[in-house]
């Protein structure tokens, strides 16, 4: 089932909002009965405003500005545990055969839902800067320069913020398989398509497989 929120940040503005809807509603009818059947509708009214706006249609794809010399193509990276997967590295590395090309990686970071609610974000941002500073260097290592930054553990948001800065003229977007990638469940490879004008590259990075090929191989080995 797809879920109503974009995000668990959004999921918990939703419970903090209903908690605090629900303790002004209380204290209306404490104060006077007619009073708080009163809110309890105002705030239904505002609620069902709130979700026919988000249900509306969306408006145009927004227009990315290309800066930069004419012949180079400034191409967004966005994964996350995925962001060390092989098909993640080739799909990178035909880009770069294909044409002069910079590359720009954003690797948000991946919390949990308590850890996110108690607003304890700095092991999760430490993860995925080692994991960001590790394809770093291997790209590094096989001649393609690029730079990169943890972003917002909301994926959506993350591309936002990139988009303002780096101005891609590509999006490359790494998830794991159907089945075990949060985002796919979340829509969030349509909802970049949908929003922005630019190619939007899905590569689908399986990193259990990865792991058992390299096991196997390491047991021939022996």
């Amino acid at each position: 089932m797809e879920s109503p929120f974009r995000s668990e940040a959004a999921a918990f503005r939703f419970l903090l909002i209903t908690i605090g809807a629900f303790a002004l509603i209380v204290a209306a009818s404490w104060v006077n009965p007619w009073l708080g059947t009163l809110v309890t509708v105002a705030l239904a009214v505002a609620a069902l405003g709130v979700y026919m706006r988000q249900r509306a249609p969306q408006g145009l794809q927004q227009q990315i500005e290309h800066v930069g010399s004419p012949d180079e193509r400034r191409v967004l990276v966005v994964a996350n545990e995925t962001v060390v997967g092989e098909e993640l590295m080739q799909a990178i590395g035909d880009l770069a055969l294909a044409g002069r090309a910079e590359f720009y990686v954003v690797c948000p970071a991946l919390n949990s839902r308590l850890k996110t609610w108690v607003s304890d974000e700095d092991g999760a941002r430490a993860a995925a800067q080692r994991r960001l500073d590790t394809m770093l260097s291997r790209l590094s290592e096989v001649g393609i320069e690029a730079r990169g930054t943890v972003g917002d553990l909301d994926p959506v948001v993350a591309i936002e913020d990139a988009v303002r800065t780096f101005h891609p003229d590509e999006i490359v977007l790494s998830t794991h398989p159907p089945g075990r990638s949060h985002w796919l469940e979340r829509g969030v490879v349509q909802a970049v398509r949908d929003r922005y004008d630019v190619p939007v590259t899905h590569v689908v990075v399986d990193l259990q497989a990865q792991d058992d090929a390299q096991h196997d191989a390491r047991r021939v080995a022996t």
